[in-house]
């Protein structure tokens, strides 16, 4: 077993110590964030820093970087007040992938890689069309991380839209057959397979 300890990680180059970083807490979701600016230009960013915080109400968080440079999902969640998550699946990874591109801020990801807006009447953010599985979240909380500049933005979720088949009936959203993709690191793409599904574990006594 390799032991790698912080001043370790300093030592590493930029580009590697990201990567390591990136892929210390294993395989996560990744969706694609959608978001509109002030001027109506659709915006979308991977992200693969979302979290469930709670059920009742709803909530997710999300992660955002630094704002030393400008952060176009950031400045458009905290303008509008929403945004969507739209998960990914194999056929749309490629261009999920290019929007982590950094286009100017009247260039609409949309356009650049070929994916499509849908729009639901009172929501400013766009959703992404391609997309098996979006959610619409209301900005609740955003909460700055001191240790290192970041931001915890906290959603409420406030519309959910799943394909016909990918809701089971015990409310679990059926991530397998919705082929959602999971992600590590800034550039590897994993599907899922099922491993095993347990009943609830009670304390044996």
């Amino acid at each position: 077993m390799k032991t790698i300890r912080a001043h370790d990680i300093e030592a590493m180059d930029k580009l590697a110590r990201v990567q390591f970083a990136t892929s210390l807490p294993g395989v996560k979701p990744v969706c694609l964030v959608g978001t509109r600016n002030t001027g109506g230009i659709g915006n979308l960013a991977p992200f693969s820093s979302v979290v469930h915080l709670g059920s009742n109400p709803a909530l997710l968080g999300m992660i955002t970087r630094p704002d030393v440079v400008e952060r176009h999902t950031l400045a458009n969640i905290v303008e509008s007040g929403c945004w969507t998550l739209n998960h990914l699946h194999p056929a749309i990874v490629g261009a999920a992938h290019q929007c982590s591109a950094r286009y100017p801020s009247d260039v609409s990801e949309f356009d650049a890689t070929g994916l499509t807006e849908h729009c639901e009447p009172d929501f400013t953010a766009p959703f992404v069309a391609e997309s098996r599985f979006r959610l619409g979240l209301e900005l609740a909380e955003l909460i700055d991380i001191a240790s290192n500049g970041t931001k915890l933005i906290v959603g409420r979720v406030t519309m959910v839209q799943v394909a016909e088949d990918g809701l089971d009936p015990d409310g679990s959203i059926h991530l397998v057959g919705l082929e959602a993709v999971a992600s590590t690191a800034l550039d590897t793409y994993f599907g899922i397979t099922p491993l095993a599904r347990l009943p609830y574990a009670k304390a044996r006594v």
